[in-house]
């Protein structure tokens, strides 16, 4: 039975930054520094309450009889329990026989153009604990951009606003950025494990590494550039983040009112109507905040069972990265034209420079990820070589045709001159021999 490693760094990433919240927002109250410290506590108390309600719809405890349970996670220890009750059952799983299996069929990766399909006995012990890792990768996927991508952006305004990070505010500030790529590597993890679900799906050691490097450049560069354009135009960034936040929020649900297909009622069946629509609600506003920091890895999708797109969209891919560095390139140099005196000292454009090459260092790690570590990477219809390949064949193919065509009119204007020029050489030398033919004809 595999060690239950991910529920354990869910758990220490949440309560180290909780922690580290508390204790900073004390200092800020020492201060007098009230609004941050209120900041603060709300991007830290509103995630760990989302994260309790989480964890207790996935497992259902609010359907069963279980007060001490429903306690635990109201004085927000729910995490802590649900972690004791995971080493509880991994430690237990060897010596309790189990009274009954289920038995899974999995296909394996194809392998020489077959592939297999294989079946698994999965014991009650190995069933709860896949609940409980799934159950904590949603809640690091929440933790990570509802509370911690925020609870960044907000630390590191403060310092460049004060000129200063103190030791707590940098502990915080690391613990926040872990978090984020953490949440964002479970979020493309668990897009892998739901496209690819009928496959036996094993993620490489090296993958991980790749995901992470990728991630940290992409976020860590995101929310520099945010940064950076808050200091010099409080005004305008929320006009830019209001514009993301409600496009990425209202996208899913166009689609689906496009589509036509009737109102979703099997996400639970416990739920009403209105149950329903706040949890969806829920889930867009989680896909906006993933995507105001990071490509999701995922395609929201309402009208579907599983509520995401098992498709591998590349054009949707490319079209995110290319608007988002536009957009960071637009934003840094709107910071550029319109930088106060706190950034005397500070080499502009090779911090322009800097964070625009760390972006294409993340998308640089995303394409080897897609074409070398990828789990499923037999799966797709074609590779990001090919594709590339493809596209620079149509870029050479387009101007070597736009190249003919030039010379092609090139040659036709230098016909026509030749034949303007024709008939105007053969008139100038008709009219001397027509003088000379009348000269001849008077001497006659």
């Amino acid at each position: 039975m595999k060690f239950p490693g991910s529920v354990l760094a869910s758990v220490f990433l949440f309560v180290a930054e909780t922690t580290v919240a508390l204790y900073l927002s004390s200092t800020y109250r020492s201060a007098g520094d009230r609004m941050w410290q209120a900041l603060t506590l709300l991007f830290s108390l509103l995630p760990c309450a989302l994260v309790q309600l989480t964890l207790l719809f996935v497992h259902r405890d609010l359907s069963r009889d279980r007060p001490l349970v429903l306690l635990l996670h109201l004085l927000q220890l729910g995490p802590l329990f649900r972690c004791f009750e995971v080493f509880c059952i991994y430690c237990q799983s060897g010596h309790v026989e189990e009274p009954y299996v289920s038995i899974t069929k999995k296909r394996q990766m194809p392998k020489n153009g077959f592939s297999e399909e294989i079946e698994k006995e999965v014991g009650q012990a190995e069933g709860k604990l896949f609940t409980h890792r799934s159950a904590f990768s949603r809640a690091s996927v929440i933790q990570a951009f509802l509370g911690s991508a925020p609870q960044l952006t907000l630390q590191l305004y403060i310092s460049v606003v004060q000129q200063d990070v103190t030791v707590g505010r940098s502990l915080f500030m690391t613990l926040s950025l872990l978090s984020i790529v953490y949440g964002a590597l479970r979020c493309n993890i668990l897009a892998i494990k739901i496209k690819y679900d009928e496959y036996e799906v094993k993620v490489k050691p090296l993958a991980y590494v790749c995901i992470f490097l990728w991630r940290s450049f992409e976020i860590a560069t995101r929310v520099v550039v945010l940064v950076l354009f808050t200091s010099v135009l409080k005004t305008w960034v929320v006009a830019d983040v209001f514009v993301n936040f409600l496009s990425f929020f209202l996208y899913p649900w166009i689609l689906f009112w496009c589509s036509g297909s009737p109102f979703p009622e099997n996400i639970e069946k416990a739920l009403s109507r209105v149950g329903t629509t706040i949890v969806l609600c829920f889930l867009t506003l989680l896909y906006a905040g993933i995507n105001m920091f990071c490509w999701s890895a995922v395609q929201l999708k309402i009208n579907s069972p599983d509520l995401i797109s098992k498709s591998q969209n590349w054009y949707r891919l490319l079209v995110y990265y290319m608007l988002r560095f536009i957009e960071n390139a637009f934003l840094l140099l709107m910071w550029y034209l319109h930088k106060t005196d706190i950034y005397m000292y500070v080499c502009a454009p090779l911090l322009i420079l800097q964070l625009l090459i760390g972006y294409c260092t993340a998308i640089l790690f995303m394409l080897v990820f897609y074409q070398f570590f990828h789990p499923c990477k037999k799966l797709f219809s074609t590779s990001v070589s090919e594709g590339f390949r493809a596209w620079f064949k149509c870029v050479f193919c387009a101007c070597r045709h736009q190249r003919s065509c030039q010379l092609a009119g090139k040659t036709d204007q230098r016909s026509s001159e030749d034949r303007d020029e024709t008939p105007s050489s053969s008139k100038i030398s008709s009219v001397p021999s027509q003088i000379l033919n009348t000269d001849e004809f008077c001497s006659v």
